[in-house]
């Protein structure tokens, strides 16, 4: 059995073999999410096993896949990423607790998808947090039809992915995806709780979305969107930005050349993960 998951063609050096064996014995399917402990939170911090979609992780040494952010467009069409509404909720033992989740498309999507990476600290993932849900575009990113063609911080909307299904940039195949590198709910925020997305609008999306009730309801007009962590280190993969990525198997792919996780965007797979408690905000 290959312990250390790297792709073939990497000549990553053996030093690094223990930490992506480690990472690989740390994969959690859903199935046996529910053997593991139950929970690692205290009451009404969060945490805990977490159920959630994702993107499927098919190479590297990364955990799990990276969790996948519903999306919708607003009357003008521009991009936004949905949020669950606040509530509070009275646990058995007397204590009420503030949780955000909605079942859409048949799952039951949670603000918790996102509690990994040290993430659970940052404001903008709390259940309770309001925040900008538009999707803006990043200073971070090596795709020229993005530099070229939009502002930083400026929102994604439709009508700049309108040469989607023919796309291409001499990376992968033309047609698979017209990708761009985002942010998420992070206007007025540290920088350092700047949540990176990368959203990708697709044919293969669209015709994915007419056979499934999740991406029925969690995709739109073949727009599909992560949170861009990758689960082994939290590195920032891409989607059609590396030259290296073909290397890997990763040509139509999400590509993390940190350590050479790949990541399937047109793979939606339901995967678990224990969440670590969210900060207690009152100590």
């Amino acid at each position: 059995m290959d312990s250390d998951k790297y792709p073939t063609e990497s000549d990553r050096r053996r030093f690094v073999k223990g930490v992506a064996g480690g990472a690989a014995m740390a994969a959690i399917t859903t199935a046996a999410g529910a053997a593991i402990e139950g929970t690692t939170t205290g009451v009404g911090t969060g945490g805990g096993t977490v159920t959630y979609r994702a993107a499927k992780n098919t190479d590297g040494p990364a955990p799990r896949g990276i969790p996948q952010i519903p999306l919708e467009l607003d009357d003008e069409g521009y991009l936004k990423g949905v949020w669950p509404e606040a509530e509070e909720r009275e646990l058995e033992d007397g204590t009420t607790v503030t949780v955000a989740e909605m079942e859409l498309g048949g799952v039951t999507y949670s603000t918790q998808w996102f509690q990994y990476c040290g993430c659970q600290t940052f404001q903008n993932v709390q259940p309770e947090s309001e925040h900008d849900n538009y999707m803006r575009y990043s200073a971070n990113t090596r795709l020229d039809w993005q530099t070229e063609q939009t502002s930083i911080g400026e929102r994604a909307h439709v009508d700049q992915f309108d040469d989607y299904a023919e796309w291409g940039n001499d990376i992968g195949e033309d047609g698979y995806g017209k990708p761009a590198n985002c942010t998420w709910r992070s206007q007025e925020v540290d920088s350092e709780e700047t949540l990176p997305i990368q959203i990708i609008r697709s044919t293969r999306v669209e015709r994915a979305a007419e056979d499934d009730e999740w991406l029925a309801e969690t995709t739109v007009d073949g727009f599909i969107a992560f949170l861009n962590k990758c689960t082994h280190f939290c590195c920032i993969p891409g989607f059609k930005d590396s030259s290296d990525a073909p290397k890997f198997g990763a040509a139509n792919k999400s590509y993390c050349g940190c350590h050479q996780s790949v990541y399937d965007p047109f793979e939606i797979v339901e995967r678990s993960f224990t969440a670590l408690p969210r900060p207690d905000t009152d100590g």
